[in-house]
């Protein structure tokens, strides 16, 4: 194993200890110090630099079945994690290196090589990888481009807009030829970057009044393509709106995640049979295939800066909570990172 430089004692992390019902509470997590463990076999570990913080988190503290296992009370959670190896005891990966993982939520991780991807600092910055060229940016290409089969001159309307996934839809839709791409956001500050930053035809705030009304002075003609964050009014606006053949790709229903009483399904359904449209929702682990793909076309347009991206950094772990918090509510421009 190749020698580990001088570790502090302990390594802090943050731990689930009651399942949250509605808006999750502080007193459902805890702060706690934990040694640090040294890497086995085929393991490296690693001082975490930036965590991320991301919606689909909220789920995995329900104890719900669904697509992924929820996160056990008492342990420490996951999420996407960029750092240094400080010790490896696998082949392939050197103290110094720069790793992908998804031992998040702590400052130490002992992860296996398997597990970790390579990435270089020297290429891009290391958040980025966390978001514009990591499974934020990925999310957003396989939404559009496989599951919403997005094709050129097609109008494409993206809700949570100014968010890390919707960002990207909006301006690899505009980059690909759409004809018309149009965003929602909560707040002017938000329109404005869409338009004036992103390249967004038309965007509108969700709060000034109805979804549907702000949409159809939006998108007069329908739209063909509608990337779904938010769920709600939204989905049934996009429904309102949405042309003959036209697809919507649901990524997530943000607006629904706290609610603690079932939420009704849209009151217009009934129009993916006259327009004979799909709706079809995803998970970015079933199109990891196009990882190569992504990357290659999508790094040259940021290196260009022809796709432009936001974070919002927050400071210390200690305040990792309070940035995911965050994310629920809607403070972050672009994708919320938590630099260590």
């Amino acid at each position: 194993m190749t020698d580990t430089p001088t570790l502090p004692a302990v390594s802090r992390e943050w731990h689930l200890v009651s399942r949250p019902v509605g808006w999750p509470k502080p007193e459902d997590f805890a702060f706690v110090e934990a040694e640090i463990p040294q890497p086995g076999e085929g393991q490296v570990l690693v001082r975490n630099k930036y965590l991320s913080v991301d919606p689909y988190m909220r789920g995995r503290m329900s104890d719900a079945k669904s697509y992924v296992a929820p996160f056990e009370l008492g342990k420490v959670m996951q999420g996407g994690a960029v750092g240094e190896v400080v010790a490896s005891n696998a082949e392939g990966l050197a103290v110094g290196d720069h790793v992908l993982h998804f031992l998040g939520w702590r400052e130490y991780a002992v992860v296996a090589a398997k597990n970790a991807v390579k990435v270089d600092p020297d290429a891009a910055p290391l958040s980025t990888y966390l978001g514009v060229l990591g499974m934020t940016g990925l999310t957003a290409y396989a939404g559009l481009l496989r599951t919403a089969a997005f094709k050129e001159g097609d109008t494409v309307f993206v809700s949570g807009a100014a968010g890390a996934v919707g960002g990207q839809v909006g301006q690899i839709a505009r980059l690909k030829g759409a004809s018309r791409v149009i965003g929602s956001a909560g707040s002017e500050e938000k329109v404005k970057l869409l338009v004036d930053e992103y390249g967004f035809d038309a965007a509108f705030n969700y709060k000034d009044g109805p979804v549907g009304k702000q949409l159809r002075d939006a998108a007069p003609d329908g739209i063909d393509v509608y990337f779904d964050n938010v769920g709600g009014d939204h989905l049934e606006a996009a429904l309102g709106a949405l042309n003959e053949g036209g697809r919507i790709a649901v990524c997530g229903m943000i607006s629904v995640y706290n609610n603690t009483e079932p939420v009704p399904g849209p009151k217009n359904l009934s129009r993916l049979i006259a327009t004979r449209g799909r709706m079809e929702g995803f998970l970015v682990s079933d199109h990891y295939d196009l990882q190569p793909q992504f990357v290659q076309e999508v790094a040259p347009w940021v290196a260009s800066g022809e796709l432009k991206y936001r974070e919002t950094v927050v400071e210390g772990i200690e305040n990792n909570l309070e940035a995911f918090l965050g994310v629920l509510r809607g403070d972050n421009t672009g994708k919320m990172i938590v630099k260590l």
